[in-house]
């Protein structure tokens, strides 16, 4: 099969032929029809995950079709179309077996733990417990854009954040996992604040949901301006980016009792940011993370789908071809566009 690898952390990937995956006992092989480009494969290439080993095939948002199932499996057969979570639990751990395979104690990530959806197959694990089935309807570049950033925001906001109606939520930046978090809190029923450095960005939250914005390149307290827009501050927030200023502000611009989510990823020099704990106490401030979600819980956010209460295909952005994924790949340590890179050519 074709796939992208790269053989050094931050070298140039290449479009390779390698040998096709085969299905584990418990597991699947599953023809990739679209697999969305994230900012957490940049942080992989540049080597700040270390399961990963080289040389190495990314992607981890994907969608497709079962092409052959190992003999323990029982739920799925060839034909089947399919997604699945980023962080697939063995189904066997505490973890697993208390309702929380997202933070499953011997999770394997393709993408990541192994090799993942940037190639024409991809070999999954544990595919009983893991494996979602997707809508006829549903088309396959709106099925990869759930896989981390749809699906994490979802559970950030309505399982870990628990949301209701008529709070004010903030979410700091509008990339992919932000616009989810805005589309899935404004659907909850709460007013949403977007919180970016461009004014693109922010209209298109508008657009989707947002009450307010908040342009944090021209603002000169985006902790201030929160408190002003809620009169007091909110009662949920989220760090989508995924930085120490916007994961700081996020804590610093809560209300009382308030709920912070951290759903960006801190790796790197960025692993260990300051904490406004005067705040965290004298508050009772909560501190949260979200780590994708579990494949039972998927049923729900696909019935608000399936209902128009969450439109993701509004979220689908630039579409491209394998060939083009690594130039993609390397390009997201910079901002993210408007919307969520699908790569859905790959032969």
């Amino acid at each position: 099969m074709k796939a992208v690898v790269f053989e050094k952390f931050g070298e140039a990937p290449t479009i390779q032929t390698v040998p096709d995956p085969k299905p584990a006992a418990d597991g699947v092989v599953i023809k990739v029809e679209a697999t969305g480009l994230c900012r957490s494969d940049w942080h992989g290439w540049m080597g700040h995950d270390d399961g990963i080993t080289l040389p190495h095939v990314p992607g981890h948002e994907l969608a497709g079709v079962v092409v052959a199932a190992g003999k323990q499996v029982s739920r799925w057969k060839a034909g089947d179309r399919v997604t699945v979570p980023f962080a697939v639990g063995c189904g066997r751990c505490f973890e697993c077996t208390s309702g929380n395979h997202q933070v499953c104690e011997h999770q394997s990530q393709p993408g990541f733990t192994g090799w993942g959806s940037f190639a024409e197959y991809v070999g999954i694990e544990h595919a009983d417990t893991n494996l979602v089935r997707l809508p006829e309807e549903m088309e396959f570049a709106t099925a990869a854009s759930l896989g981390c950033r749809f699906v994490t925001s979802f559970r950030a906001i309505v399982d870990q954040g628990r949301v209701t109606p008529g709070e004010w939520v903030a979410v700091h930046g509008c990339g992919g996992v932000g616009l989810s978090a805005i589309m899935i809190a404004s659907a909850m029923g709460a007013n949403v604040i977007a919180i970016d450095l461009t004014d693109e960005k922010l209209d298109f939250a508008k657009k989707i949901g947002a009450v307010a914005t908040i342009n944090a390149s021209t603002t000169p307290s985006v902790v201030k301006a929160v408190k002003q827009i809620t009169n007091g501050g909110a009662h949920m927030s989220m760090d989508a980016l995924g930085h120490p200023t916007t994961s700081f502000n996020s804590i610093a611009n809560l209300r009382r009792r308030g709920r912070h989510v951290q759903v960006g990823l801190m790796l790197g020099e960025h692993a260990r940011p300051q904490v406004p704990m005067d705040k965290v106490i004298a508050f009772e401030l909560e501190i949260l993370g979200s780590h994708g979600m579990q494949a039972y819980r998927y049923a729900a956010m696909m019935d608000m789908i399936r209902t128009g209460k969450l439109k993701p295909e509004l979220l689908v952005g630039k579409k491209i071809s394998l060939e083009e994924a690594p130039a993609a790949l390397m390009a997201m340590g910079g901002f993210e566009g408007i919307g969520i890179g699908v790569v859905t050519k790959f032969r």
